[in-house]
């Protein structure tokens, strides 16, 4: 993937602004105090859908010629990309059709249904949906929107980088979670055209690192087992074109372990007053942990990618 300019971020931030809410970077005064470094949350969770993956989607949808979006367009997923394609298909008046899995979460089901997509639901999991959609795509013309490795996704997903950097002209690094890798690269791209200085950290889980170990192999890896329960971390291989950015522009990943990652969701909910998704938390538990190496001071913006938190997952586990 060509890398983008400035002024290729702020074309793509006008053509989706009028369908966003600008969430706010909110300053961390105890976070701040615990890790040393200046630290602001960027409240992905307040956006429309409850998450970043509004942002993609509605690039992808605007850039489609007339004809593909009469057609229609279709994915699949277990949650936040459903609803954000759900929704960027109704606002640019395209039909949606969201493949998920027999087991998805029915609040999510519902949420898809609200936004306007025609939910069908196939397989027991997530490959199994996933074989399905792109079957149903070529069965009816669809366009397939993928949930992370497709350049318009990925400079949808960067626009919350451009708003870090509009919002904090200060900013000198930024803490993304990492799942297929396409919010990182966005952000990443985005905030190094903006200032090159800046320093980008991606955070996957420990228990299915499948980016970092595919950028020390030098090559894409996949996982032959996962054992992260994260939604949105939950990947066993990741994309073309976001290892490809990832490799360029992302300057260090670290992992956390799940059961730290759902330990940070807590601390944020009582400190932050923010209610945070499992992958939204693990820039915080990647500071908590003391993962992160930075000099005294830095002015940190940690990226909380969405706030749809499944509570089965918190179901029963014992908080210190």
């Amino acid at each position: 993937m060509h890398a983008l300019t400035l002024d290729d971020f702020r074309e793509v931030h006008e053509r989706i602004r009028p369908h966003l809410h600008e969430t706010p970077l909110r300053t961390c005064r105890q976070l701040s105090g615990l890790s040393g470094y200046d630290v602001r949350l960027k409240a992905e969770m307040l956006q429309r859908v409850g998450s970043f993956k509004i942002r993609g989607p509605l690039n992808m949808i605007a850039r489609m010629s007339d004809e593909q979006r009469r057609r229609g367009v279709i994915c699949s997923s277990a949650g936040n990309h459903a609803q954000g394609v759900a929704l960027a298909a109704t606002i640019h008046g395209a039909p949606s059709t969201i493949v998920m899995a027999e087991n998805g979460t029915p609040s999510k089901i519902a949420a898809t249904r609200a936004y306007g997509g025609e939910v069908v639901l196939h397989g027991k999991i997530w490959d199994e949906a996933n074989a399905h959609a792109l079957a149903l795509a070529q069965e009816r013309g669809l366009t397939f929107v993928h949930p992370f490795d497709d350049e318009r996704i990925i400079a949808g997903q960067g626009t919350l980088g451009l708003e870090i950097h509009d919002q904090w002209r200060g900013v000198q690094a930024a803490i993304v979670p990492i799942g297929g890798g396409g919010l990182i690269a966005g952000v990443a791209m985005a905030l190094k055209a903006a200032n090159p200085k800046i320093r980008v950290i991606g955070v996957e889980s420990s228990d299915g690192p499948a980016m970092k170990l595919s950028i020390e192999a030098g090559r894409l890896v996949t996982l032959d087992h996962i054992d992260c329960v994260i939604d949105g971390l939950r990947v066993k291989r990741c994309g073309e074109n976001t290892f490809d950015v990832i490799g360029r522009f992302v300057d260090e990943i670290v992992t956390v372990p799940d059961e730290q990652i759902f330990e940070a969701m807590v601390w944020i909910m009582s400190r932050c007053n923010l209610v945070p998704e499992g992958a939204a938390a693990a820039p915080v538990a990647a500071l908590l942990q003391g993962k992160i190496d930075l000099p005294k001071g830095t002015r940190v913006a940690c990226v909380l990618s969405g706030g749809n938190v499944d509570l089965s997952q918190l179901a029963g586990r014992r908080w210190n």
